[in-house]
């Protein structure tokens, strides 16, 4: 091959290359977009931190002006919320996703923070 045959097939590569990626990363913002089955929310303890799940139903019931809020107000407001705490774990097909683990039951008096967490892995619900 000449040098301008190789240049020509090397920055034609890096275009087509480059437009995989937009096709992707428009993908990946239209996946992430979407109102996802289950909000997944950090809880900072003093002594830990756990993740713990809350499905679109659930929060829809609680009140506040971000979905944090709700959470923190419902916990302040009875003392105490009962809420499925979330772990990773190989899913289907070996692939990693964020799974429920228990039942936990989360006390105002030890939480510290309470924020939102956007899981690197897919979200799955309780029952699925």
């Amino acid at each position: 091959m000449s040098r301008q045959t190789s240049a020509f097939v090397s920055a034609r590569r890096i275009l087509l290359l480059g437009a995989a990626a937009t096709v992707f990363a428009g993908a990946a913002v239209a996946q992430g977009s979407a109102t996802p089955a289950v909000r997944l929310f950090k809880v900072v303890s003093p002594r830990d931190e756990i993740f713990i799940g809350l499905t679109a139903q659930e929060l829809a019931a609680l009140q506040g002006s971000s979905p944090a809020e709700a959470v923190a107000k419902k916990i302040a407001a009875d003392g105490q919320m009962t809420v499925w705490q979330y772990s990773v774990r190989r899913g289907d097909g070996g692939t990693l996703v964020m799974a429920p683990l228990s039942k936990v039951s989360l006390m105002a008096a030890g939480i510290v923070r309470i924020e939102p967490y956007q899981p690197a892995h897919p979200v799955i619900a309780p029952g699925a």
